[in-house]
This record gives C-alpha cells, sequence and structure tokens, in this order.
C-alpha cells in the first residue's frame, strides 16, 4: 500500500511539474502544456485505477490553490480553473489516465503501434472535454472551440502521443532487461 501512495503522489508530482512547461497561444485561453503528455503516460505506468486516482488528486490540489495547474495570468486560479476555458480538458485527465491505464493493463503498453493507439485514445478523450467544455462558454461556437481548442494544438500533441508511445515501450525493454539479471 505505501508503494501505490508513493506511486501516486509520484505521478501527481510529474503531471504538476509538466503542467510547469506551458506557452501561452495567442489566438487562443488554451494554452500550449505538456500535461497530457503526463496524463497518458502516468496513466499507462500506474494502470486504470491509480492513474485514475493520479488525476483526481492532481485535480485536487489545484481545486485547492496549490500550484500544480500551468502557470497564467489569464487563467483563473484554484477551482475556478475547473470552470474556465481549460476547465473541460483538466476534468478529462482522469477519463484519459483510466483509459490508457486500462489499455496498458491488456498489453497495448508493450510494443509501439499499440502504446501509440493508447496514448491517441487518451489523447482523444482529452481532446473531446476540452473542446466540447469550450463550446459552451460564453462567446463560443462549436467551430471557434474546435480552431481553438483542437486545431491549435494537435500537430504537437501529436507529437507528445508519438514521444510517449515511444517511452513507455522502451521503459517496458530497460526494466525487463534489467532485472531478468537477478
Amino acid at each position: 500500500m505505501p508503494v501505490r501512495a508513493a506511486a501516486v503522489g509520484l505521478g501527481v508530482l510529474i503531471t504538476a511539474a509538466a503542467a510547469q512547461f506551458t506557452m501561452p497561444l495567442p489566438f487562443t485561453a488554451v494554452p500550449f502544456v505538456l500535461t497530457p503528455f503526463a496524463v497518458m503516460l502516468v496513466g499507462a505506468a500506474l494502470g486504470s485505477r491509480l492513474g485514475f486516482a493520479t488525476q483526481v488528486l492532481y485535480l485536487a490540489a489545484g481545486a485547492a490553490g496549490l500550484p500544480v495547474f500551468a502557470p497564467s495570468l489569464v487563467l483563473p486560479p484554484g477551482a475556478a480553473r475547473l470552470i474556465g476555458p481549460t476547465g473541460g480538458y483538466l476534468l478529462a485527465y482522469p477519463v484519459a489516465a483510466f483509459v490508457t491505464g486500462w489499455l496498458a493493463e491488456r498489453g497495448w503498453d508493450r510494443r509501439y503501434f499499440t502504446s501509440l493507439a493508447s496514448m491517441l485514445a487518451g489523447l482523444a478523450i482529452i481532446f473531446i472535454g476540452g473542446v466540447s467544455w469550450l463550446s459552451t462558454l460564453p462567446g463560443q461556437t462549436i467551430g471557434t472551440a474546435i480552431a481553438g481548442g483542437f486545431i491549435a494544438h494537435i500537430g504537437l500533441d501529436l507529437i507528445k502521443a508519438a514521444v510517449a508511445a515511444k517511452v513507455l515501450p522502451l521503459a517496458w525493454k530497460v526494466y525487463f532487461t534489467n532485472t531478468s539479471k537477478y
């Protein structure tokens, strides 16, 4: 049990650290962040339940006012962030981590192409949550939400998914290579 708690705590720290790498985009309220990369990797590495728990704890820490969300001069702090322009993305993190973890539990994290498919599934969940939420905000339409919340980000997010998909099978290979010596 202490190992699981430590793994969840480490997952929260990894997600929070990834959120600090942010780049505001001038044409949308949604900044470019590395957080989806961490969400997908943590979910796949910890599995469905612990990945989900990690992201719920991350959201709770941010809602409580801890500086775990992406730094921003324009996005609201604390719990208000969950109802601001990025709220849909944030609230999709636990589901995305659960799905990537569930697929990893079924061996999808062992080879590049299946790992990529699981990362893309997680990324799709994040985008669906984010764009859906954006489209409900005042002054937004589904078209502007797709333009600012999906099209503006998809290129770099596909690269993040491809890197995450490469990291996980490589980590398994290193792990099994090193543990088989003992």
